[in-house]
């Protein structure tokens, strides 16, 4: 008898920002619904280059909406807490698990696990970064607190935001692979994190990482999952009322 529980794995998709962010949600509203969910794990690319903001962010920056204005940069709010995150040439996770510890820095020790072990596979060695929260900084990828994960040299490598719902937990994370500087500059008025190049190979990133998830919940499997018609019209729903692409301010 299988008592293996099942991971369900979503093909990579290549969407736009709403798209994306509505079947992250319409996922955790599965496992609200579906008695047999257990946990739902997708790796994501961007249509094009694209900001996502953390669901508290008020006060866009003034630089972002000419970018915005001009079609430098599109731009979608997250479900998710964190500040902004540019979506350039990366890799985006998302995790959804119906069973997470309730303690924040527990369920976090728990999420980033998988994602060590698979940067350790590929070459890398990550850890926790150790940065108090910065409310006043819109930058994602320039401070490291606790949720984050960055190389013996400080540069962070991956970001990761929460969403917590009915005690059930959606984390969204960005994988830094080769931003565009130019773009990056212009958004934050700094460099990107000097990232290296074991981790820019984007299949292999995501094998690893795989491998290594089964490795961390140990009674699990990982089962692909396709998206039928009737899921794909409410993903739409979600993608056109929920996550409108921000287009003025």
């Amino acid at each position: 008898m299988n008592n293996l529980e099942e991971v369900l794995f979503l093909n990579p998709l290549e969407l736009s920002g709403p798209e994306q962010m509505a079947i992250d949600l319409f996922l955790l509203e599965k496992s609200f619904c579906d008695h047999n969910f257990n946990m739902a794990i997708r790796f994501y690319t961007w249509d094009g280059d694209w900001l996502s903001i953390g669901k508290n962010q008020k006060e866009l920056p003034k630089t972002w909406i000419e970018l915005l204005k001009n079609e430098e940069l599109k731009i979608v709010r997250r479900p998710s807490g964190g500040k902004a995150v540019l979506h350039s040439r990366g890799l985006t996770y998302a995790l959804i698990w119906k069973y997470p510890p309730r303690n924040k820095k527990e369920s976090y020790l728990k999420t980033t696990q998988w994602l060590k072990d698979g940067f350790k596979k590929a070459g890398v060695d990550l850890f926790f970064g150790s940065q108090p929260v910065n409310v006043s900084n819109s930058n994602c990828f320039s401070t490291s607190t606790f949720a984050d994960l960055v190389d013996k040299d400080k540069n962070k490598h991956i970001g990761n935001a929460q969403y917590w719902r009915k005690g059930h937990l959606l984390q969204h994370g960005e994988i830094l692979m080769d931003p565009s500087k130019k773009l990056w500059k212009k958004v934050f008025n700094t460099d990107p994190p000097k990232i290296k190049n074991e981790i820019k190979d984007k299949d292999k990133v995501k094998n690893f990482l795989k491998e290594s998830l089964v490795k961390i919940w140990p009674n699990s499997q990982i089962s692909d999952y396709r998206l039928d018609q009737k899921e794909k019209e409410i993903i739409k729903h979600f993608a056109i009322h929920k996550f409108k692409k921000i287009s003025n301010y």
